[in-house]
């Protein structure tokens, strides 16, 4: 039986290598072409050798697939991804180009007009977790941010069980690699390196994607400050979520606090990737992994639901989840290609 024929744009950028990296163990598929613009026409194993094995040139245009990746920067994207699917071929954009469901939000939030508002109401927000059986029945599927899969995942069994008030902070801490390859002074060794800085305040793109998928499962929108950190690691994500338990909800003392950890280990018992942990995970349990852990827990001294989520930004947090979600849209089962644990130390 002949595999299903890949390829990714702009395979030169982390999310792409990362993408390049899994696909090539991936049993099912065949990765057949890769686009680059600042290294087309060189071969795959040159620019990164530790791809040699995947005997690939890079192109400018995408050559003939089943299925594509875009890895393009936001607002690059749609109009890449448009023809692709207007050709019949399916396609998984990790990029923000279709992740929001308003058009409006786009020059609010990412500074363009979306050239296929249309298209924001059949892509699929691409978190197995919540949309499994729409992404399964897809042809566009939008892959979640990093920051938004860590978040959504800790806090999406509390707010739609209406456990908590509206008002939700949320504290990520992200390695340098999730700020793309480009050059960047913020991202510079030595401004990086023995440092730890926030960013964003007056809010990050990701918050929109948080609003959105959290809103969806409460009758009452999440109201969400987010603030997200900088720190001197290459890989990771841990995100705290702090919320206000309603009252009487929840059981007085560890009574209260199993019962949370219950609902969280219910909520996830089916999700292959999904773990609920007995401590708080570290973001190196996750290195290499397409895992994201969770540990929820109760402050009692001030009534507030607090959770803890870890995940590779570079695999769950975008290539892993990406080929997750292009399992469900083969119909191939979703592991396929991701079993590989976490790499330690």
């Amino acid at each position: 039986m002949s595999k299903t024929r890949v390829g990714i744009i702009n395979v030169t950028g982390y999310a792409g290598v990362e993408l390049a990296r899994l696909l090539y163990g991936h049993p099912e598929i065949e990765l057949t072409s890769v686009t680059g613009r600042s290294a087309a026409g060189q071969a795959l194993g040159k620019v990164f050798p530790h791809l040699g094995d995947i005997d690939l040139t890079i192109e400018t245009k995408l050559g003939e697939v089943d299925i594509a990746f875009s890895a393009l920067p936001h607002k690059e994207s749609a109009a890449e991804i448009i023809p692709l699917l207007e050709g019949g071929i399916k396609v998984v954009d990790i990029s923000a180009d279709f992740r929001l469901k308003e058009a409006a939000a786009y020059p609010e939030w990412y500074g363009f007009t979306h050239p296929a508002p249309e298209l924001l109401q059949k892509a699929v927000y691409g978190l197995p977790e919540m949309h499994r059986p729409e992404i399964a029945a897809s042809s566009i599927v939008a892959n979640p941010g990093c920051y938004p899969t860590g978040a959504i995942i800790a806090l999406a069994p509390a707010v739609r069980e209406g456990l908590v008030e509206p008002g939700i902070i949320i504290d990520s801490k992200s390695g340098v690699s999730g700020a793309g390859r480009s050059l960047s002074l913020t991202a510079h060794f030595s401004e990086v390196n023995d440092d730890v800085s926030a960013y964003a305040l007056d809010g990050h793109r990701h918050l929109p994607e948080i609003t959105q998928e959290l809103g969806r499962l409460s009758a009452e929108a999440p109201v969400i400050t987010f603030v997200p950190h900088l720190i001197p690691m290459t890989r990771g994500i841990l995100t705290t979520g702090y919320a206000t338990l309603v009252p009487g909800k929840i059981a007085a003392g560890e009574k209260g606090t199993e019962e949370i950890r219950q609902l969280y280990r219910d909520f996830y018992k089916d999700e292959p990737f999904v773990r609920i942990t007995e401590t708080p995970p570290h973001t190196k349990h996750t290195w290499g992994s397409n895992y994201c852990l969770v540990f929820p827990t109760i402050d009692r001294r001030t009534d507030r639901l607090v959770v803890i989520s870890c995940l590779d930004n570079l695999v769950k947090g975008a290539a892993g989840q990406a080929i997750q979600n292009m399992n469900l849209m083969l119909g191939l089962p979703e592991t396929t290609g991701l079993k590989a644990l976490a790499v330690f130390p």
